[in-house]
């Protein structure tokens, strides 16, 4: 069936398949959007929603971990699950919430998960390395950041 088409080559199939660079800038920002728009609506209404007022078991929990001011921290972390994971999904201030999404997930791996089981280590780690993934690539094409940086370039001259 393939064989019918002229400029489909075993070569040509192989280039398309290992590919390292996207195949249309548009899959690829689309691709980011959708990444993006996930991870910060499950970050904010999965994670951030339930420590927003922070209990008190999280509180002690923050406390346990060795924070001076449990409960600064623990209003911290819950606001950047909660208000960054918003941003990030809307693809606002993108890389700045990143930042200290990552800073969250570090502790959460590093600190709340010390000695857990890698099943339990896990979730933290995905969520450590998509924010990796938009601190580096930042938003995309498809969002608020990007509106925003082009009416910023256009008012340049």
């Amino acid at each position: 069936y393939l064989s019918s088409y002229k400029d489909l080559s075993m070569t040509k199939i192989l280039k398309l398949l290992l590919n390292a660079s996207p195949m249309s800038h548009q899959l690829g920002d689309l691709s980011l959007a959708c990444a993006r728009i996930y991870f910060g609506a499950a970050m904010a209404l999965a994670h951030g929603v339930k420590k927003i007022p922070p209990s008190e078991k999280w509180i002690n929990f923050v406390s346990e971990l060795g924070f001076p001011l449990p409960e600064v921290f623990a209003w911290s972390a819950g606001f950047t699950e909660l208000i960054g994971g918003g941003l990030i999904a809307l693809g606002l201030a993108t890389r700045v919430s990143s930042f200290f999404m990552i800073q969250t997930m570090l502790v959460a791996v590093v600190l709340g998960h010390a000695g857990d089981p890698f099943k339990k280590i896990e979730l933290g780690l995905c969520y450590l390395f998509a924010s990796l993934l938009f601190l580096g690539l930042g938003a995309g094409r498809y969002s608020l950041d990007a509106i925003i940086s082009k009416r910023l370039k256009s008012h340049e001259g």
